[in-house]
């Protein structure tokens, strides 16, 4: 109660708060299950089974002619891959700890650090499962060719970071419409199985379908995924720039929805979570 608090140069700072957030995004893998590596493995079986599906119903319904020339499977994962990282980053930005969470009694802890801890504890789930699976299918079944990694990776954080901001936007408007919300959150995840890109080929589609995609930042994340992965695809209805940019403002967006919330915090909104 009387302790005095010794003021921290930047650095410290710095560095106590990375701590946190690393002890918060352990906590965060391992709460679920109570497991990290069961949570791990939990993921890669979702991977593997979403994969599984899109190979079976592509096959079933003759689509794979419609395909890029190259690794088909590859051609799968890279609109799976993406997908999953988007959404599941919504997913755990959406529940993390808000300002009413019992968590937020300890000193040290904000909303920020549970924000950022769990945003970095879906993307550390995300790439080990797609290490894991990239590996296991280059070693067992094909080896595979990507024509450029660091653009296939940077896209892949591309969709994590649009993942974040939309998360951010439920965030902050979960505490004043929590149902809503909650629905919100799942229109958006159906829609994107559909409005994402990954089932088909963007170069493909005629003038007016492009039109029903293109506000998608996934649309354009996946699309200019393949372009690095697939050495003869040239994407032309999609850039990098606009779901960037978006993702900056919805992100800003969100914070100041995020402060508005944490400055009317009520003790009575986790009892509607």
């Amino acid at each position: 109660m009387f302790q005095k608090v010794a003021p921290e140069s930047n650095f410290s700072s710095a560095i106590s708060i990375s701590v946190l957030i690393y002890h918060s995004a352990v906590r965060n893998i391992r709460k679920m299950h109570g497991n990290a590596l069961f949570s791990i493995l939990v993921n890669l079986f979702q991977a593997v089974l979403f994969v599984a599906a899109f190979f079976v119903m592509f096959i079933v319904l003759g689509m794979r002619s419609a395909a890029l020339r190259g690794d088909f499977l590859l051609y799968i994962m890279s609109g799976i891959f993406m997908f999953m990282t988007h959404v599941k980053a919504v997913d755990a930005v959406y529940k993390s700890e808000g300002p009413s969470s019992p968590m937020m009694k300890h000193a040290p802890m904000n909303t920020i650090i549970s924000i950022v801890s769990s945003a970095i504890s879906s993307l550390y789930i995300q790439v080990l499962t797609l290490s894991i699976i990239l590996f296991v299918y280059h070693a067992a079944w094909n080896p595979i060719e990507i024509d450029k990694p660091i653009g296939a990776l940077g896209m892949l954080l591309l969709a994590w970071f649009s993942g974040v901001s939309v998360g951010m936007i439920l965030l902050a408007i979960r505490p004043w419409f929590p149902g809503f919300t909650e629905a919100l959150s799942l229109i958006w995840r159906r829609a994107n199985m559909i409005a994402s890109g990954k089932m088909f080929v963007a170069n493909t589609l005629p003038g007016f379908m492009v039109a029903m995609f293109d506000w998608n930042p996934l649309f354009h994340i996946i699309d200019q995924a393949r372009g690095f992965v697939f050495i003869n695809y040239n994407p032309h209805n999609s850039n990098t720039s606009y779901p960037l940019y978006l993702s900056l403002a919805i992100l800003m967006l969100g914070l100041m929805g995020e402060f508005y919330t944490r400055r009317r915090a009520s003790a009575s909104w986790i009892a509607r979570r």
